[in-house]
């Protein structure tokens, strides 16, 4: 090949990439302002404070009526050798806010679904209706016609 062809080839091959690609700042820009990863931030941010809310009321309330029902302290400990500790109340109080957290989450989602189920029939029965329309429109159109073609066959 000449030194021209090459050239060319090698130009038309930077702009390309060059089109494709904005460079990793621009690609980094492009992906942080995608919406599913601000929702994906947002979610973050809202699961943790929800998660400090829900350890604050195990922390406050549950423990406490745990501790006044069975008088059993759930931040207790076992001495084991070696003067060192096994913190069993505080996996129990890890375990009671993960089924606090869960339980939640399912009935948000349980809710969530009943309205999109909900909003899914609404928007079935209004395509229905329009199908009904269209259609009702097509037979209207399809007796026009004939009633034209019979005059037609009429007058010849």
């Amino acid at each position: 090949m000449k030194k021209e062809d090459l050239k060319a080839k090698a130009l038309e091959k930077s702009k390309a990439l060059a089109g494709k690609g904005k460079g990793f700042f621009g690609e980094f820009k492009e992906f942080i302002l995608r919406g599913n990863v601000v929702d994906m931030a947002i979610g973050v941010i809202i699961g943790s404070a929800f998660s400090a809310l829900i350890t604050e009321f195990t922390k406050d309330f549950i423990n406490p009526l745990i501790n006044g029902i069975g008088g059993v302290e759930v931040g207790g400990t076992i001495k084991i050798y070696g003067g060192q500790e096994i913190l069993w109340g505080n996996f129990v109080t890890a375990v009671i806010n993960f089924v606090i957290i869960a339980f939640v989450l399912f009935m948000m989602l349980k809710v969530m679904n009943k309205l999109l189920s909900i909003r899914d029939k609404k928007e079935e029965k209004a395509e229905a209706e329009e199908e009904k329309k269209e259609e009702a429109q097509a037979n209207r159109q399809e007796e026009l016609l004939e009633a034209i073609l019979a005059e037609l066959k009429k007058r010849k």
